[in-house]
């Protein structure tokens, strides 16, 4: 399929499957006019890829899991969507905590004003 079709089947813009072909998140061939050509498989693994960015997870994360995107992203079946999971779980958690701190001080000098 070419790349309109799996920016219809997907969701992603042409422009989003593109820098995911050129951080090695996605495979494509070129067709003898040079058309972006993908295989069957590809909407699995774009839709993975959707998934886990909207997750948190960075396109180097996704690079550490690459060979994982063209499945069922069960960690049970790739241990190492686990660990990223937990990694990143561990540092949004860091995260919130820091704002909450933010958000406290924040409130203490909101009803100090009155």
């Amino acid at each position: 399929m070419r790349i309109g079709e799996l920016s219809a089947l997907t969701g992603v813009s042409r422009r989003s499957l593109r820098y995911y072909e050129q951080h090695g998140l996605l495979e494509s061939r070129r067709s003898e006019n040079g058309w972006r050509e993908y295989d069957q498989d590809a909407v699995v693994r774009v839709r993975n890829i959707r998934e886990l960015l909207g997750s948190g997870l960075s396109v180097a994360d996704l690079q550490r899991v690459a060979p994982c995107l063209d499945q069922d992203l069960d960690p049970e079946q790739c241990y190492r969507v686990l660990e990223i999971y937990n990694h990143r779980l561990a540092e949004l958690d860091r995260k919130i905590s820091v704002l909450a701190g933010h958000r406290d001080r924040l409130e203490k000098r909101i009803s100090g004003v009155g």
